[in-house]
C-alpha cells in the first residue's frame, strides 16, 4: 500500500472515530455536561462551536458562506499537498501529520 492511501486511510479512520464520537455527544449529553474519562487528565465536555477554530465568526451577512469556502478551499489545498508530499517520497511520518489535519478539517 503506498504513503498516499495510508494517509488517506488514516484520515478516513480519524474522521469516521470523530464523527462517532459527535453522534453519541448529541445524543447522550445536554449542553454544557462533561464527563471525566480519566479523573481530569481527560473530560469530554459538550460543547458547540458556530464559527471555526477557537469560536471565531465572520459576523458578515454572508459570514456561513464565506467560512463553507474557506473551509473548501483548506480541505482542498491540504489534499492536494498530501498527494505531492507523497510523489516527493516525503517522509511517512509527515504523511500521517498532514492526514491528521486533513482529518481535523474534514471533520
Amino acid at each position: 500500500m503506498t504513503k498516499l492511501k495510508k494517509g488517506i486511510l488514516i484520515a478516513l479512520l480519524i474522521i469516521i472515530i470523530d464523527q462517532v464520537f459527535k453522534i453519541w455527544v448529541k445524543t447522550h449529553m445536554i449542553l454544557g455536561e462533561e464527563h471525566k474519562i480519566f479523573g481530569n487528565w481527560f473530560i469530554i465536555h459538550f460543547t458547540e462551536n458556530n464559527g471555526m477554530a477557537f469560536g471565531m465568526e465572520f459576523n458578515l451577512e454572508f459570514g456561513k458562506i464565506l467560512l463553507s469556502l474557506f473551509r473548501i478551499t483548506a480541505i482542498v489545498a491540504i489534499g492536494w499537498y498530501l498527494y505531492h508530499l507523497s510523489k516527493k517520497n516525503a517522509p511517512f511520518g509527515l504523511i500521517i501529520c498532514v492526514s491528521l489535519i486533513l482529518a481535523g478539517a474534514l471533520g
